[in-house]
């Protein structure tokens, strides 16, 4: 069986390293089975559309009737542009994931971004019903560790109650919601310490972090929040990561979760609210839950490094569609 190349484009910001995903692969330069990881592939067999939104838009003739035929003629140049990123592939070669959760603020222009992806991509899935394909989000993660280390070594020392990774981000009602708890947590005595991007000043953080295992290792149990937790379709890499470094997580997301690991490999925090906090202070107390859940949170990481994982998702796809 031949080996294809899978290329990649992106409009996520810093996802032009050539070497994409290739430490969620347990072989050298992205290779699983008979595919290969190639983001920046000339002439790739498959191409993965990876959170794109970039589409060519031509304006209705009526708003510019005057200058319609030069709107008509940098659509056509955007067209052509955007075919040579696709490598002039036909769409059933070409693969449009979207992973951004479908917030209220956001959802239309979603539904927009999946209308215009129509003509470039065979097939078209996201982690909500208003998708084409709606389906859970094939896993990646932000550890650096090499496949191999995180799936053979045994659970890093650990030293600390909970870590805390997130952001200031405040573009949503969700997120402030996010930010609202961040400084409930801040404000009681609850053991966390709390990492992160672009966070408010009235955070007493311990930094950003480069490697996000740093920040998740060395602990017993992880706070992942989700920004959305209203479908049974959306789940993020705030959970792979936690259970990837070991931790046992404190989980706050929809259902979609029950549906993809053992039960008892991560803990659900109830509410964003002083129940949830009291239900943090009483869990980060003592590590016992963390003992008696290392059995399920084992069984997590290797369903998420085989069978979630991004890259068996592909190799499965491509060789039921080549």
């Amino acid at each position: 069986m031949s080996r294809k190349i899978v290329g990649m484009i992106s409009s996520y910001p810093r996802m032009e390293q050539g070497d994409w995903l290739w430490q969620q692969t347990p072989e050298p330069l992205g290779v699983w089975k008979n595919i290969q990881m190639m983001a920046r592939a000339e002439q790739p067999d498959f191409l993965l559309m990876y959170n794109f939104n970039q589409f060519p838009v031509l304006p209705p003739r009526k708003l510019f009737s005057l200058r319609y035929p030069l709107h008509q003629r940098r659509y056509a140049q955007g067209q052509q542009e955007l075919q040579a990123k696709l490598k002039n592939l036909p769409p059933e070669r070409v693969i449009f994931l979207w992973r951004e959760p479908p917030l209220e603020e956001v959802l239309a222009r979603t539904i927009n971004t999946y209308d215009r992806a129509k003509p470039y991509a065979g097939y078209i899935s996201g982690a909500d019903d208003y998708a084409p394909q709606p389906d859970y989000m094939p896993a990646i993660w932000y550890h650096s560790n090499s496949f191999r280390e995180l799936a053979d070594q045994p659970p890093p020392t650990k030293v600390k109650p909970c870590s805390w990774i997130t952001s200031g981000v405040s573009r949503t009602a969700n997120h402030l919601r996010r930010l609202d708890f961040l400084r409930s947590v801040q404000n009681a005595p609850v053991n966390c310490d709390i990492y992160g991007l672009d966070l408010p000043p009235w955070v007493k953080a311990q930094g950003e972090l480069k490697n996000k295992w740093h920040g998740m290792a060395p602990y017993y149990y992880n706070l992942a929040i989700e920004n959305y937790a209203d479908n049974s379709w959306y789940v993020s890499e705030k959970l792979w990561d936690a259970l990837l470094a070991w931790c046992l997580p404190i989980y706050y997301g929809g259902s979609a979760a029950d549906k993809l690991l053992p039960k008892e490999s991560f803990l659900r925090l109830p509410s964003l609210d002083a129940q949830g906090l009291a239900y943090i202070q009483e869990v980060t107390a003592n590590p016992d839950l963390w003992h008696e859940r290392q059995g399920a949170i084992a069984e997590a990481r290797q369903i998420i490094l085989h069978e979630l994982n991004l890259l068996p998702w592909l190799h499965k796809f491509i060789n039921n569609h080549d």
